[in-house]
């Protein structure tokens, strides 16, 4: 099978490289198209993944919507000479449309429900949406859903083994408490009309942190000049590696939150919209603290980081909690190689039996 997938952001390139990886031991080629965004090209080359890229994207609605004729005409071109028999991607308006014209299936993963813009410009294009337990949009008969967080596909102990090589790389010893927060650009289609965390708020919770541990920042775009100095600055593919070993996580990434979660660490998710994923990985494991961005959560959410970091035997509790999660959800990746493998079949038995299906890959 030729299958082309289209990676829109860094976290994709994790959603599929395992996927890849298995599927070419099987005899399956690939296309990856790719958008120029963040470290989406260092982690592709990292992990030895080819791909075509389809540039940096639009800003602004109207530089999206223009776009889109850009990012289509991109990959059909590139489409056209491997002649694929498969779209794959997670919610990729691109590879939907592209689809169409070639007349092959599209599969779209999704777990942001509030990305509306997305949805009404990938979901009318796509045959298969899947999407996690917890997702709680509903996309009609084209949906299914799967027992299980993308950032499985990953961090599931068949793929990820931690290495401890990433403390001595930045010059941490095993005993230290590490925080690491996570502040986002708020570029993203489905971040239209939101600002995120005031720079004074990151500068009072730096400050309140740095008692308890040391302090890391992963951003997106700038840092005040007074939060610079701890800007993390190491190869992007090691950063499961740190969120392993880490003592805390905040920030504003639903992405990192859940990646430290399924990892058996702490974290605590700042934002006014939230995702079911944080919901399920707070409400059913303990293993995140969903925050709003309002003044009085913002407090909350530093009360919580020093009540977390004064636990004893952190990492232990959360370790458990993880094992726990770990026990009732399923291998995405095995579960994701099922399912294109054996399309559109796949979706049929799905549909009759779900629970039954999904035990092979837990």
């Amino acid at each position: 099978m030729k299958i082309l997938i289209d990676i829109g952001h860094p976290a994709h390139v994790h959603y599929f490289r395992n996927f890849i990886f298995i599927m070419q031991q099987k005899g399956h080629e690939f296309l990856v198209t790719a958008r120029d965004k963040e470290v989406t090209f260092q982690l592709l080359n990292a992990y030895n993944i080819p791909y075509t890229s389809r540039g940096k994207g639009g800003k602004g609605l109207i530089g999206k919507l223009l776009y889109i004729l850009k990012g289509d005409y991109l990959i059909y071109k590139a489409a056209k000479k491997f002649n694929p028999g498969l779209f794959l991607s997670f919610g990729s308006p691109y590879a939907s449309q592209v689809s169409k014209l070639f007349r092959k299936p599209h599969i779209a993963f999704d777990d942001t429900e509030h990305a509306i813009f997305e949805h009404l410009m990938y979901a009318p294009f796509t045959n298969t949406i899947l999407t996690p337990n917890s997702f709680f949009k509903y996309f009609g008969s084209k949906q299914i859903k799967f027992n299980g967080f993308m950032e499985l596909c990953a961090l599931h102990p068949n793929y990820f083994k931690p290495n401890e090589k990433i403390l001595s790389e930045i010059g941490i010893s095993k005993t230290e408490k590490i925080i690491l927060l996570r502040f986002v650009s708020w570029e993203a289609s489905h971040d239209a009309g939101r600002s995120g965390l005031i720079i004074e708020f990151k500068i009072k919770l730096v400050n309140s942190l740095l008692k308890y541990g040391k302090v890391f920042i992963s951003a997106e775009g700038k840092l005040p000049d007074e939060l610079e100095k701890y800007r993390l600055k190491f190869s992007p593919e090691k950063i499961h590696d740190l969120l392993y070993f880490i003592s805390l996580y905040i920030g504003e990434s639903a992405t990192m939150a859940s990646e430290a979660a399924v990892l058996g660490t702490p974290a605590i998710y700042l934002d006014d919209v939230g995702r079911g994923y944080t919901d399920e990985e707070e409400k059913k494991y303990s293993l995140v603290f969903n925050y709003t961005a309002s003044e009085s959560d913002q407090l909350n959410a530093i009360e919580k980081a020093v009540e977390l970091l004064n636990t004893p035997n952190l990492k232990e509790q959360w370790q458990q909690k993880r094992q726990k999660m770990l026990a009732d959800k399923i291998d995405v990746t095995a579960f994701m190689v099922w399912f294109v493998e054996n399309y559109p079949e796949s979706v049929r038995v799905m549909k009759e039996n779900p629970v039954e299906t999904q035990k092979r890959f837990m």
